[in-house]
């Protein structure tokens, strides 16, 4: 396949959507699938907020159920969890737990199911900028839990059956906020 590299302006990419359809082609569509390797976790100390959307309230409780079940495998304390209308308002929410300055991570979940536009994309895009945006300017890592597929059966796969994401964001999460731990920045000193 040939591809032409996104325009990049200073580090951005501007074409998004096709670094990431390069990646699944390389991967033969199996991306999502692929883990990092493990690491030893204790979430003893820390301080974990999670916002949960309610639109596709199953598939998101399930999510919920499984990242505050390895949370608790791992010794974190329970979690503070909001819940809010859909995936759009995750990054409002999620600026809220941040800014708090009670937390040392936040937890996003929140599931967008392709309909007959391209709204989905235009959910997913947006989210995961603000997301990073939250997570830049309060300096509390921001755990991007929205997951966003085309069918029921991928959902039911990510949320839940054998691709355990809740328990894979509740990882991350503990990891990102050892390392906040590890390294203070101006804001926090």
């Amino acid at each position: 396949m040939q591809y032409v590299l996104p325009e990049v302006d200073h580090g951005i990419c501007l074409k998004p959507t096709l670094a990431i359809r390069m990646a699944y082609d390389l991967y033969g569509g199996r991306m999502s699938q692929d883990n990092p390797s493990e690491l030893e976790i204790n979430g003893e100390d820390l301080r974990v907020g999670i916002a949960a959307a309610r639109f596709n309230e199953a598939y998101v409780d399930a999510l919920l159920e499984n990242a505050t079940h390895s949370l608790t495998q791992f010794k974190a304390p329970v979690p503070e969890i909001i819940r809010v209308p859909g995936s759009n308002e995750l990054p409002y929410a999620a600026n809220l737990l941040a800014s708090s300055g009670k937390l040392d991570v936040v937890i996003t979940l929140g599931l967008v199911l392709a309909g007959e536009t391209q709204h989905h994309h235009h959910i997913a895009n947006s989210t995961a900028t603000a997301l990073h945006q939250v997570s830049i300017e309060t300096g509390v890592p921001v755990i991007n839990g929205i997951i966003v597929v085309e069918n029921t059966e991928q959902a039911e796969d990510r949320c839940q059956g054998s691709l355990n994401r809740g328990h894979e964001f509740a990882k991350a999460a503990l990891e990102m906020a050892r390392l906040k731990s590890q390294w203070k920045t101006p804001n926090q000193l």
